[in-house]
């Protein structure tokens, strides 16, 4: 593998290209620029397409349509873009055509600020657009996972024939870390039912969200929930450090586990019991996990970068089992390792040492 030094945005738009990405469509937002300006410049040198559109909603049915002929297409942008896009979302969704969707999250409502936030959690895991449809959603923790998991993505919505989203945030978009950058791959997988054409084909692909009779658009949606089923019964992923022996379990994801990992650390070698639980996937979200960990007494405390939003699934895994504690800064700041720190000693049980 080549080793590199990249930003996290970066290192994401060339591993969706080494991941066989050739089809970009997006619109200028801070803080994601690096994500399309690098694509432009990438994609034709592998016989790829990059577009700027004119607007984050042509953006997103220009995805539609390249992910519906069979392309693997992308598109990034960060919060209020996000939200023009759902509507788009929700039709690739209900017409199931598989896509990566790049949020590199920043602080709101409304135009809000350019500076990171975990606001967004809500909008990428309950759906931000109408009807009842699920995105794969992950949170990666590194630059190395910018890369791993946009590669992860391409292979994971082309085999649920489902839009995945990267929920990322400014200071992992703009940070810089050392990164291996896998070898280039072709995407060779057959798509019999991509709209390519209908030579050698008894009849036409036909791709839409649309069931005009009630029974019909009944029956999309129960084989959409059963492919939701089996989604959240094989792909969960989340990381654990430490919660065998914690007595109190830090929840976050993100830029968020980062500083909380910091904070874990000074407090291991002062012979405090704590552990991190890091969701890599938003959704499905490990919830049996969390609650095999409720199950044995175990206490949390969330940490996020939003007014409460991952807390509320933290609580939800746990069941009434636990005492889940909270502490989260708003949009646009990010919490210190000693403010952490100090959380989590006021959180630890009595007797919460090694």
């Amino acid at each position: 593998m080549e080793r590199v030094m990249m930003k996290g945005n970066e290192a994401l738009a060339e591993g969706a290209i080494r991941a066989g990405c050739r089809y970009f469509f997006g619109y200028p937002i801070t803080p994601q620029n690096e994500i399309p300006e690098y694509m432009a410049r990438r994609l034709p040198e592998v016989g790829g397409v990059f577009l700027q559109a004119e607007s984050e909603v042509s953006a997103i049915n220009m995805v539609y349509g390249a992910g519906g002929a069979g392309g693997r297409v992308l598109t990034s942008s960060s919060s209020p873009g996000i939200s023009l896009k759902q509507e788009g979302i929700s039709y690739i969704a209900g017409a199931q055509v598989p896509c990566v969707i790049v949020n590199v999250a920043r602080g709101g409502p409304g135009l809000g600020g350019l500076n990171p936030s975990q606001s967004d959690y809500f909008q990428a895991t309950k759906g931000g657009g109408h009807g009842d449809y699920r995105l794969l959603v992950y949170a990666p923790g590194n630059a190395q996972e910018m890369v791993d998991l946009i590669g992860l993505a391409f292979d994971k919505a082309e085999e649920y024939r489902n839009p995945v989203m990267i929920l990322s945030d400014a200071i992992m978009g703009q940070m810089m870390e050392p990164v291996a950058l896998p070898a280039m791959r072709t995407e060779t997988t057959e798509k019999p039912w991509a709209t390519t054409g209908k030579q050698g084909r008894s009849k036409p692909n036909i791709i839409n969200s649309l069931g005009l009779v009630g029974e019909d658009l009944e029956r999309i949606n129960i084989e959409l929930q059963a492919k939701y089923a089996r989604l959240a019964a094989a792909e969960v992923r989340y990381e654990t450090d430490g919660t065998g022996e914690a007595d109190l379990i830090v929840v976050a994801y993100g830029t968020s586990s980062r500083v909380v990992r910091s904070a874990i650390n000074r407090l291991r070698q002062e012979g405090k019991k704590v552990g991190l639980f890091r969701p890599i996937t938003l959704w499905p979200f490990p919830k049996e996990a969390l609650a095999s960990l409720a199950a044995e007494g175990k206490r949390f405390l969330v940490v996020e970068m939003s007014a409460g939003q991952l807390v509320e699934d933290v609580i939800l895994a746990v069941n009434d089992r636990a005492k889940v504690s909270f502490f989260g800064k708003l949009n646009g700041t990010v919490p210190t390792v000693r403010e952490v720190y100090d959380r989590i000693l006021s959180s630890l049980p009595e007797g919460g040492e090694g």
